[in-house]
């Protein structure tokens, strides 16, 4: 049996790119993220966030009036993650947006944003623009699991800002 070398040669462009059409439509490749935070579909930034001088990252809390209890835990969770920064402390800000004061000292108290949920943690950057969002979860193991995913996501950041 011969075979053309001009069947051959189309062969062996078509069937990998069949293959990796395939690939894309069936789902059969990881998804390639690495952050466990859930990237906000529109940008978002947060008014009046040059005041105060803002560090590298800030844990944020959209903490609205008509918000009581899911807010009440994340806020208690909040001081947690904090500690839980350990030496990184002095690089990252913890805010609560609300418009009463709710903060310890050393936070910082921004005006409540309507675009964001109420209750739900977020990652903001020093432009005060929101990338991630850390959903709460009733149960109180998914939510610290949650609280967990940000610590990673936000270590995983001051690294990289470090090293570049």
């Amino acid at each position: 049996m011969k075979i053309n070398p001009l069947s051959l040669f189309a062969l062996c462009c078509f069937v990998p790119l069949i293959l990796a059409f395939a690939a894309l439509k069936l789902e059969w490749l990881p998804s390639g993220s690495s952050n466990h935070g859930e990237l906000l579909k529109t940008e978002v930034k947060l008014a009046d966030w040059q005041q105060g001088d803002p560090k590298q990252w800030t844990i944020a809390l959209n903490y609205p009036d008509d918000c009581q209890l899911r807010c009440e835990e994340q806020l208690a969770s909040l001081e947690n993650l904090y500690v839980a920064l350990g030496k990184n402390q002095q690089k990252v800000d913890v805010a609560v947006l609300s418009r009463q004061q709710k903060t310890a000292a050393n936070w910082r108290h921004l005006e409540e944003n309507a675009d964001l949920q109420a209750g739900d943690l977020y990652l903001v950057d020093h432009m005060g623009l929101v990338v991630l969002h850390y959903p709460y979860k009733n149960k109180p193991e998914e939510n610290r699991l949650i609280q967990k995913g940000l610590l990673k996501d936000l270590k995983k950041l001051l690294n990289y800002a470090r090293s570049s």
